[in-house]
C-alpha cells in the first residue's frame, strides 16, 4: 500500500504510517497534478492548501482514506468521498489551544492597536495618543460556536474580566449559564448585545456570509469582529465597508475567502482599523505535530483493518459509540445480507429493532452494518461510509426502533426488510455472549452459525427430504458441513426450511436440480461476509 502525503506536513507522520506503507512526501500540486498520480495511492494526507475536489477522488481509484492534518474538511469534497465510499478524517483536537490562543492575541492586537503602533515604532516615530486603544475588561464578548476552541475562548475572556453571551442552537443553556455566560437562543437577539464577537463554526452553507450587511447593521455601532474560524463566514465586502463606515470599529481576520491567493480581497485595501494574518491559527509547532500525529495514527489504522477516531463522514462508528455494540457489527451485518439475499423485488423499508441489552445502548453502529449488508447484497464497494448515503439515494426508509418486550437472548436484533413483493424477517443474537447466532427466519425459530456459504430449502414436512437434498448436494461435489431443519412451534405445520452451511458456492443449475425435488420450493444460496 500507498500513502501520499503532501502540504508540508510535520515528518512525524511519515515515520508512524511507514509502519503499514509506503510513504511519499510531495509538494502540494494543482488538481491535474494530483489526477495523474493519485490512482496509485491508498491513502491521502493533506493540509489546508491542496484542494482535494471530487475529480482528484474520482481517479482516485484505490482511494480508503483521506486525511485533512487540521479541524476543517472545507477543502476536501467529503460528499464526493462519502459517495466512493472514502473515509474523511480529521484532527478536532489537535489544533484546539493554538486557535483559541490566537483568537485572543488578534483580540488583543485588535484593541490595543498593536500592528499599527509596531509599524510607527520602528518607524522611528512616538505617536502614543494615535494608538490609544480600549480594554477588554467589562467589554461583553460574543462567542458563535461554543465547541472546544469556543470553550476555550470563554475560559480565558472571563479571567480577563469579560462578559459572555453565546449563540449555539447545539449547546445547552444550562451549559452556557454554568460557565457563567448569557444563553440566547436567537442571532437577532445575540447581535445588538455584543461589544465584540468571534465566531467558531466550520464553513456550511448555513454559516457562509452569516456575518454580511444585513447583520453588521444589528450590532452595535462600534462593534469588533474577530474571525480565525473560516474564510467566508464574514463576507469581506460588506466588513470592509462597516470598516471604513465606522459602524465596526475594528476587525482581526485570519482565514479568508479565497486563501492564499489574496490579492483579490478587499479586506487588505481596507483603510480602517484592522489585522490580518494568514491563517495562523493552526500555526504553532506543537499544533503542527499534534495534528500530524493524530492523523496519521488514523490512516495508519484504516490500512491496517482498524477504524478511524475522527472520521467526519461516518460518525456513527467514532469509538466512543462503537464500543458498546462492536461484537453485535458481524452479526448485524450477516442479518441484513440474510434479510436481503432471500427476498425479492425492490427495497421499500428497512425496520431494525432492538431488544434486550440492545434496547439500552445507541445502536448506530448496527443500523448501519445492517444497512452495509443489505446493499452489498446487491451492489458492488458498499461499505460503513457509503452505505448510509446509498440507501437515502434509493429513497429506502429505515425504520429504528427499541423493544422493551424480553427476549431469551441478551441482546436481539431483527431486520424486517419490505419490498414491493413481500418482507421478510431475520433475527440475530450472541449466544453466551460472544457466539453469533442467526436464531429467526420469519416464522421459524433457529440457532444458525452464520457462514460464508448456505443454503436455505424451504420443503414440505415429508420423509427423505434430507436425503434426497443431501444426495443432490454431494452428486455436485459440494461438501456440507452442518445442516438444520427447523420447524415452526405449530406442530400441524406441513411446512420446514433447512439451512446447510457448505464449503463453496453454488451454481443456478445446482438450486434447479434441488428445486425439481419434490416437496422442495424456491430455494436460496446465501452468501455472507465472514
Amino acid at each position: 500500500m500507498k500513502v501520499l502525503i503532501t502540504d508540508k506536513i510535520n515528518e512525524a507522520a511519515g515515520k508512524i504510517i511507514e509502519q503499514a506503507a509506503q510513504v511519499d512526501f510531495l509538494p502540494t500540486m494543482t488538481e491535474d497534478e494530483l489526477v495523474n498520480i493519485i490512482p496509485q495511492y491508498d491513502a491521502l494526507m493533506v493540509r489546508s492548501q491542496t484542494k482535494v475536489t471530487a475529480k482528484i477522488i474520482e481517479a482516485g481509484k484505490n482511494l480508503k482514506i483521506i486525511g485533512r492534518a487540521g479541524v476543517g474538511v472545507d477543502n476536501i469534497d467529503v460528499e464526493a468521498a462519502t459517495q466512493k465510499g472514502i473515509i474523511v478524517v480529521n484532527s478536532p483536537d489537535g489544533n484546539t489551544m493554538a486557535a483559541a490562543e490566537h483568537t485572543i492575541a488578534l483580540m488583543l492586537a485588535m484593541a490595543r492597536n498593536i500592528a499599527p503602533a509596531a509599524i510607527s515604532t520602528k518607524e522611528g516615530k512616538w505617536e502614543r495618543a494615535k494608538f490609544t486603544g480600549c480594554e477588554l475588561y467589562n467589554k461583553t464578548l460574543g462567542i458563535i460556536g461554543l465547541g472546544k476552541i469556543g470553550s476555550h475562548v470563554a475560559q480565558v475572556a472571563l479571567s480577563l474580566g469579560m462578559k459572555l453571551v453565546v449563540y449555539d442552537p447545539y449547546t445547552s443553556k444550562e451549559v452556557v449559564e454554568k460557565m457563567g455566560a448569557e444563553y440566547v437562543t436567537s442571532l437577532d437577539e445575540f447581535w445588538p448585545k455584543c461589544d465584540i464577537i468571534t465566531v467558531h463554526v466550520p464553513k456550511t452553507k448555513e454559516t457562509i456570509n452569516l456575518i454580511n450587511k444585513e447583520t453588521i447593521a444589528k450590532m452595535k455601532k462600534g462593534v469588533r469582529l474577530v474571525n480565525c474560524a473560516r474564510g467566508g463566514i464574514i463576507n469581506e465586502n460588506d466588513l470592509k465597508e462597516a470598516i471604513e463606515s465606522g459602524q465596526v470599529a475594528s476587525a482581526a481576520v485570519d482565514v479568508f475567502e479565497n486563501e492564499p491567493d489574496i490579492n483579490n480581497c478587499p479586506l487588505i485595501h481596507c483603510t480602517g482599523n484592522i489585522v490580518l494574518t494568514p491563517h495562523l491559527g493552526a500555526s504553532t509547532q506543537e499544533a503542527q505535530l499534534n495534528v500530524a500525529i493524530d492523523v496519521a495514527e488514523q490512516i495508519k489504522a484504516v490500512l491496517t483493518g482498524g477504524s478511524a477516531s475522527s472520521a467526519v463522514n461516518i460518525p456513527s462508528l467514532r469509538p466512543d459509540k462503537l464500543e458498546p455494540v462492536k461484537d453485535y457489527m458481524q452479526i448485524a451485518e450477516n442479518s441484513g445480507e440474510f434479510a436481503m439475499q432471500i427476498s425479492e423485488g425492490v427495497i421499500k423499508s428497512i425496520e431494525i429493532t432492538a431488544q434486550g441489552d440492545l434496547s439500552e445502548l445507541d445502536i448506530q453502529p448496527l443500523e448501519v452494518a445492517v444497512l452495509k449488508g443489505v446493499l452489498s447484497s446487491m451492489l458492488e464497494g458498499v461499505n460503513y461510509v457509503n452505505a448510509p448515503v446509498l440507501a437515502q439515494k434509493r429513497g429506502i426508509d429505515i425504520i429504528s426502533t427499541r423493544s422493551k418486550v424480553k427476549c431469551n437472548f441478551a441482546g436481539l436484533l431483527t431486520v424486517k426488510l419490505t419490498t414491493d413483493k413481500g418482507e421478510n424477517t431475520v433475527a440475530g443474537a450472541l449466544v453466551a455472549k460472544d457466539i453469533p447466532r442467526i436464531v429467526k427466519i420469519n416464522d421459524y425459530e433457529a440457532s444458525i452459525r452464520p457462514q460464508k456459504h448456505m443454503l436455505i430449502v424451504p420443503h414440505k414436512n415429508q420423509p427423505s427430504m434430507i436425503a434426497k437434498v443431501a444426495q443432490v448436494i454431494g452428486e455436485n461435489n459440494i461438501n456440507i458441513g452442518s445442516m438444520n431443519v427447523v420447524q415452526k412451534n405449530d406442530r400441524h405445520e406441513t411446512e420446514s426450511i433447512m439451512v446447510i452451511n457448505i464449503e463453496s458456492a453454488v451454481d443456478p443449475e445446482l438450486l434447479l436440480k434441488i428445486e425439481k425435488i419434490d416437496g422442495v420450493h424456491n430455494p436460496k444460496y446465501i452468501n455472507l461476509t465472514e
